[in-house]
């Protein structure tokens, strides 16, 4: 019986080895081939051909996060989840049977950058143009139907009523609008209450016509079809676009001036803290340093810096992360983790302080060549899936970054010094005008 289970467990890591070597030819052979055109209406199209899969992932990106809310928080969101509530006569209900039928799968996400409408069918003829068919539908002729619209505008007011009972979700917020309390990005995506009760129907349809149009639009299709096939798939999609208008430029974002900290009473069993301040924007030069340095500080999970500290050596916490998060103008940098209250301040202490370090320092060598190693050596997992790589090749259309940007990652990692490691940590990180937040019992909101 032991050997029994014994062959049935080696067979069964076979199979999964199997299967993993067959969902990645991409990731062992380099990236991708990204194939790039604008169609006569001018929208932007990235296209990867694939054979592993009988898939078509398909993604349509617009430029209509919660950035463009204006003086209405959430209307990005709301008008996001009402697509799927109705198009051209079609209930929610008939909508998603539609797309049953032939198998296929859909989702519509909203950000603070981008709203995306994402595919997934079988690349058979007759399924995918069917697919196709119905997600054209869903974007071009939206009914937005008055039931719905209160429907989840009612799940959203409840989602807000959650989420401040939600210590971590209490401590993003804060942060974000801290961090950009003059800019778009501080206008929380969830909307508020007063700003939800006033959002009508008209409000979602022209938010709708504004900004989910060809001009805002940028298209990205992976899978087992030709070049021709994605083409007429490109074009069934534009075709259902309104053309839209292009969205203005972002504001720029100020740094803050001074060091600030914000405390807020919360009758939580940990203290949340937050960390951060302006990061970089997407396309920055520094992009591949910095990516580097925070690997080495707090993004390469149990072996970087805060994780050694605040686990091993103090036992502050068993969860510290770091992160840059480059958007379209600079995203914030945070440090985040959890710890008693007691020892809030040293925790505190521990993360200036290496933070510093690194900064003024820079990496050893030997703590370079194993971030370095890593990064490269756990990249092909980024790209093993259809849907992993629809969304890298999405994201590079929507920011504009170069169509080598997948094969040429791993080189310009391991191109990373030491000295560039530090330089570009100098340059993004202001030690003085760092922005904390710190969420948990005996906080007193003191607002600077």
């Amino acid at each position: 019986m032991l050997t029994t289970m014994r062959n049935l467990k080696n067979l069964g890591l076979i199979a999964l080895l199997i299967s993993l070597y067959c969902m990645a030819p991409l990731a062992l052979a380099g990236g991708p081939v990204i194939q790039h055109w604008t169609t006569d209406r001018g929208l932007d199209v990235h296209f990867v051909r694939t054979d592993s899969l009988p898939l078509v992932d398909i993604q349509l990106t617009f430029d209509a996060g919660s950035a463009r809310d204006g003086d209405q928080p959430g209307l990005a969101r709301l008008t996001s989840r009402m697509l799927t509530q109705g198009a051209a006569g079609k209930d929610a209900a008939s909508l998603a049977r539609a797309f049953e039928e032939q198998g296929a799968r859909y989702s519509t996400t909203s950000g603070r950058d981008t709203a995306s409408v994402t595919l997934r069918s079988l690349n058979a003829p007759r399924t995918l143009s069917r697919s196709v068919d119905n997600l054209a539908r869903m974007l071009g002729k939206p009914d937005f139907p008055e039931d719905a619209l209160e429907r989840e505008r009612r799940r959203m007011l409840v989602s807000l009523q959650t989420s401040r009972q939600d210590p971590g979700s209490v401590a993003n917020e804060a942060f974000w609008e801290a961090l950009y309390p003059d800019h778009p990005y501080g206008n929380p995506p969830g909307g508020t209450e007063h700003s939800l009760s006033g959002i009508s129907r008209a409000d979602v349809q022209a938010f709708h016509q504004r900004y989910y149009g060809i001009a805002n639009a940028g298209l990205a299709i992976v899978g087992d079809i030709s070049r021709a096939e994605a083409e007429q798939i490109a074009l069934h999609l534009e075709q259902a676009l309104p053309q839209g208008q292009e969205a203005e430029p972002l504001p720029e974002v100020e740094m803050p001036t001074e060091a600030r900290e914000i405390r807020i009473e919360f009758p939580s069993s940990q203290t949340h803290v937050l960390v951060g301040q302006p990061g970089y924007a997407r396309g920055d030069e520094r992009h591949f340093p910095l990516y580097v340095g925070n690997h080495i500080l707090g993004g390469g999970g149990l072996v970087s810096r805060l994780a050694i500290a605040f686990r091993e050596e103090r036992g502050l916490s068993y969860s510290i992360s770091s992160r840059f998060t480059p958007m379209v103008v600079p995203g914030p940098f945070r440090i985040s983790t959890q710890v008693r209250s007691d020892r809030t301040e040293e925790a505190l202490e521990t993360i200036h302080s290496l933070l510093n370090e690194l900064r003024d320092e820079g990496p050893a060598e030997d703590e370079l060549d194993d971030a370095i190693r890593h990064i490269t050596g756990s990249f092909p997992l980024n790209l093993d899936s259809n849907s992993k790589i629809t969304g890298y090749v999405a994201t590079i259309g929507f920011h504009g970054l170069p169509l080598d940007y997948l094969d040429t990652f791993p080189e310009r990692i391991r191109e990373v010094t030491g000295d560039a490691v530090r330089e570009s940590l100098r340059s993004a990180i202001d030690r003085d005008r760092l922005v904390t937040v710190i969420v948990g019992p005996g906080a007193e909101d003191n607002g600077d």
